[in-house]
């Protein structure tokens, strides 16, 4: 049967739950995985579902979990340490991938899979959530839109809160600092090197750039060389910028990640059912091409893990109809930049061309 076709591995996480529900909501009967068998035990009995525990760290055990599986569904970080084995296994099973990392480093290994993937008739499909389905759809309309840009310029702002997942992501990387792509090639930059206003479609918000994973797939969706991406701040956080790139190195220190991860645990489980539908997301896009021609456009989703399950779902759903583009994909090359106006309450805004010069502060090569 096409539904008991799907793997969701991770399924008894924050994300992995909420994708779950949504994958039931949507008439399919996944299958779930994980390695906690108690977690997966008390899932699969609340839901009436099949599970089959595997490790990641068990290659036979998750060749066996993959067995008659022909999408997974990855939903478990964070994915620098997960992709790649849950990456192998799907090649060697002959099963689609799919996960809701947006983590550039990630994307660039399995983008760097692309043959291998193709030879195997195996679509890599990674970033099927809020990051980057929304704005990876708006970076190929607006490509589209304008033929020739030579820069891209992406915003985003969210409300609700953050999952554990995404804080014990979020710490991993935060020793790491900040990227643009300049030129087609990634740079590393300074922590909060440039602040835009950008209007959301509700008032100027103050914006600073961002290590998203745009950078990496919207490069590959577009071929557009230059892009920065900016995400809603404060002037009070941006005070703190100084602070925290003069504090990179210790924060990169093994016993501040051991203390950090453990904070997390302890303090972060995600924004709950209210914050969740009241919640929202807006993104905003731009492209210019060297003749000096500018086109922009909005987006107005719901709250992000909302919208990370909605996608990731109608990802799966799609794969399993059929409709897959074997080798390294992003959203936007596999299904177009229309996709995420089929997830309910996403709208896109065209904007008149626009010429605004950027609001840049203790920007830095």
């Amino acid at each position: 049967m096409q539904d008991r076709e799907l793997l969701i591995y991770g399924s008894y996480g924050y994300s992995g739950d909420l994708i779950t529900r949504r994958a039931i909501e949507r008439g399919l009967s996944p299958i779930l995985a994980g390695r906690d068998v108690n977690a997966l035990r008390r899932q699969a009995q609340e839901l009436d579902l099949e599970y089959r525990v595997a490790s990641l760290d068990d290659a036979a055990a998750l060749h066996t979990a993959l067995a008659a599986v022909r999408t997974v569904l990855h939903c478990a970080g964070p994915f620098i340490h997960t992709s790649r084995r849950m990456a192998d296994a799907c090649l060697q099973a002959g099963a689609h991938y799919i996960d809701i990392t947006g983590e550039i480093s990630v994307f660039e290994r399995l983008a760097a899979r692309d043959a291998e993937a193709r030879a195997r008739g195996v679509m890599l499909l990674p970033g099927a959530g809020f990051d980057v389905v929304p704005t990876d759809c708006l970076a190929v309309h607006l490509a589209e839109r304008l033929p020739g840009s030579t820069e891209l310029v992406l915003a985003f702002e969210s409300t609700g809160g953050i999952s554990r997942g995404t804080a014990g992501t979020i710490v991993e990387h935060i020793g790491a600092g900040s990227l643009v792509r300049r030129e087609g090639e990634l740079r590393r930059v300074p922590l909060g090197h440039s602040t835009r206003l950008v209007d959301f479609g509700n008032g100027e918000r103050l914006t600073v750039a961002h290590p998203w994973g745009d950078l990496s797939t919207a490069w590959r969706s577009t071929g557009i060389p230059n892009i920065t991406v900016y995400r809603a701040t404060s002037r009070a956080e941006l005070r703190l910028m100084p602070i925290l790139r003069a504090g990179l190195p210790l924060l990169a220190a093994r016993p501040v990640q051991r203390l950090l991860r453990t904070v997390v645990r302890r303090q972060v489980h995600g924004p709950d059912a209210d914050a969740r539908r009241t919640g929202s997301s807006r993104f905003y896009g731009e492209v210019r091409r060297q003749d000096g021609a500018v086109a922009a456009a909005r987006l107005h989703a719901p709250e992000a893990y909302t919208l990370t399950a909605h996608t990731a779902v109608a990802c799966a759903e799609r794969t399993l109809a059929g409709d897959v583009r074997p080798g390294y994909a992003t959203p936007g090359m596999a299904y177009g930049p229309d996709f995420v106006l089929s997830i309910a309450g996403v709208r896109r805004e065209d904007l008149f061309p626009v010429d605004r010069s950027p609001l840049t502060v203790n920007r830095r090569s």
